[in-house]
């Protein structure tokens, strides 16, 4: 199987979690959800930035797991994924699961959003975007993060 080709910025602004997302993983979980090839910048931030950020773009005032930024979907999919360091710990913890395979899922979530997928105004199209994360991540060799 041939991946869409990815131009991947990383960037860690926190950087506890620098040793668990090497560029070449982060890169291999964002290609297997790519159905386009991709311009996309992952930031790991703190709870600060990211209660920041969800604040200014989305008027929620926490710090979130994931924000999606998209600019484009064709031809190329350009977007900015930003993940907060602090919550993806502790979601990950408090749900027993590997912090790798917590931050696979979100990237491959952010990355679907990135290209349209959507899960927040109808319950259909909620099923069917876990349906397509289980499918990504069964393709990496991750566990069900529904399970």
């Amino acid at each position: 199987m041939s991946l869409p080709s990815l131009s991947l910025s990383l960037q860690f602004a926190d950087p506890r979690h620098r040793g668990l997302l090497p560029r070449h993983r982060v890169q291999r979980w964002i290609r297997h959800a790519l159905e386009a090839p991709g311009e996309i910048t992952v930031r790991i931030v703190d709870a600060d930035e990211a209660r920041s950020l969800n604040r200014d773009y989305r008027a929620k005032d926490y710090a979130t797991n994931v924000l999606t930024f998209d600019y484009a979907r064709a031809p190329v999919v350009c977007a900015d994924l930003v993940l907060c360091a602090p919550v993806v710990e502790a979601e990950a913890a408090a749900a027993g699961k590997d912090l790798a395979a917590h931050y696979a899922h979100l990237l491959v979530h952010g990355t679907l959003h990135a290209q349209g997928w959507d899960h927040e105004h109808d319950e259909a199209e909620a099923e069917r975007m876990e349906a397509r994360e289980r499918e990504v991540l069964a393709g990496l060799g991750l566990p069900d993060p529904y399970a």
